[in-house]
C-alpha cells in the first residue's frame, strides 16, 4: 500500500473528499515524524510502536574499494510490531487473504 492508496482508503471509508484526507494523512505523519524527531516513543496499541534506537560509531569499509571509513553515531526509527497484529497476520500465514472486489 502507498501513502495515494492509503489517502484513497481514508477518503472512501470517512466519507470525505480525497483533499481531506490528505490532509489527515499528511497531519498523522508529521506528528509522527516530530514526534520521533523529538526522540518522543509513539505507541498504538494493537498495531506497534516507534522508537528511536542509537547506533555507536564504528569502522566500515567501502565495498567497492576495501577502504576502511569512520561511520559516525547515529539514530535510525525502529518498528516494534504489537501483538494484536503479530497474532492477526500469523492466524493468517500461507493463506491468501481476500482482496477487496472493485
Amino acid at each position: 500500500m502507498t501513502k495515494a492508496d492509503l489517502i484513497n482508503v481514508v477518503a472512501e471509508k470517512a466519507g470525505i473528499t480525497r483533499v481531506k484526507a490528505e490532509t489527515v494523512v499528511n497531519t498523522i505523519f508529521d506528528s509522527m515524524i516530530e514526534s520521533l524527531m523529538k526522540s518522543d516513543r509513539i505507541e498504538i496499541r494493537g498495531f506497534g510502536s516507534f522508537v528511536n534506537r542509537k547506533y555507536e560509531a564504528y569502522k566500515g569499509r567501502n565495498p567497492r574499494t576495501g577502504e576502511v571509513i569512520e561511520v559516525e553515531e547515529k539514530k535510525l526509527p525502529f518498528f516494534k510490531v504489537g501483538k494484536e497484529l503479530k497474532e492477526e497476520i500469523n492466524k493468517h500465514a500461507g493463506k491468501p487473504l481476500p482482496k477487496d472486489s472493485d
